[in-house]
């Protein structure tokens, strides 16, 4: 079984990955997956289908594990708007 640890890792890898495509894709029209791996159509579809459960897993995580975005209940430490 993949630790907890590494599996937030690849995702995170994984997030970034897909973020720097769609940036390429919407400043350069420049599909940096497809252009690797468009010629291995099952593989670049594994990609994005790799990236996509990613989001999805740091989604539903990040509350978590992000220390950042722990509530903390110290007054000193609250989040006020």
């Amino acid at each position: 079984m993949i630790p907890m640890k590494i599996l937030h890792l690849i995702a995170f890898i994984l997030v970034i990955v897909g973020g720097l495509n769609w940036l390429l894709v919407g400043a350069f029209g420049l599909d940096l997956v497809d252009y690797l791996l468009g010629t291995i159509p099952l593989v670049a579809k594994t990609v994005y289908i790799l990236v996509g459960l990613s989001a999805v897993y740091l989604l539903l995580t990040h509350r978590r594990d992000c220390q950042h975005c722990q509530v903390d209940n110290r007054p000193d430490t609250a989040v006020t708007l």
